[in-house]
């Protein structure tokens, strides 16, 4: 009885771990490399370029950004797991069409938690919400990470991409939000002293190219500080 309980966990495990994870152990230095690669030198949206539709879209404040943040979390780690859990029993030919599939499940079940309980942001996500099943950044982990890798590493992968993609909304968010209308998540920051004095809220931070030249001065400083980022003519 004890042998059979020790095999039903084996197996149980095998699901999730490889035999390499094994050796490694749960945050080993390959799999902390799934975490924190694209935050930095292989960030989606800055060194990939994917993502960007939302990134001008939907940061105009901090609140909806956040939340954004966080659906494209969900669905990335859940649709990874999924399919590499099928990678083995999904054909060839229509492996994107299954991929599809399940992204869209995931993502008509985030946009229903939205609107039970965050209504008003999910009113200002609008279509976003919905287009998460064609972002770039959720199709092309499926296709290049979790159809040849075990569950562990794909859901690692899943949130780590969700997280660089996440730190760059919320980074322009933060910057458009306070310069724009001098406040964050709704709480005035710039003082009434300022306004006073002369200052005045930047209008243009509000307009949809803001957001491109904030991501643009974004990807500017990064390769200044990591020049292996710089392509080669």
């Amino acid at each position: 009885m004890a042998e059979n309980k020790k095999l039903t966990k084996k197996e149980d495990l095998i699901l999730f771990l490889s035999d390499t994870d094994e050796r490694e152990g749960l945050l080993g230095k390959k799999n902390r490399k799934l975490l924190t690669d694209p935050l930095t030198d292989n960030n989606p949206i800055t060194v990939q370029v994917l993502g960007i539709c939302s990134a001008l879209a939907i940061t105009v404040k901090l609140e909806p950004a956040i939340v954004m943040s966080l659906a494209v979390m969900a669905v990335m780690a859940f649709s990874n797991m999924i399919i590499s859990m099928l990678r083995n029993s999904i054909p060839s030919r229509i492996r994107i069409i299954v991929q599809l599939v399940i992204v869209a499940a995931l993502v008509i079940l985030v946009d229903q938690v939205l609107r039970a309980y965050a209504y008003d942001v999910s009113k200002q996500l609008s279509v976003f919400v919905g287009l998460i099943i064609t972002n770039c950044i959720v199709m092309g982990r499926l296709e290049a990470f979790a159809l040849g890798n075990g569950v562990y590493k794909s859901f690692l992968d899943g949130i780590g991409n969700a997280a660089g993609y996440a730190f760059i909304l919320i980074l322009v968010a933060f910057f458009r939000e306070l310069l724009g209308f001098g406040k964050l998540l709704g709480v005035q920051i710039i003082p009434d002293s300022w306004y006073e004095a002369g200052y005045s809220n930047n209008g243009l931070m509000l307009l949809s190219p803001m957001a491109l030249i904030t991501v643009g001065l974004i990807i500017w400083v990064q390769r200044s500080r990591s020049r292996t980022l710089i392509e080669q003519n």
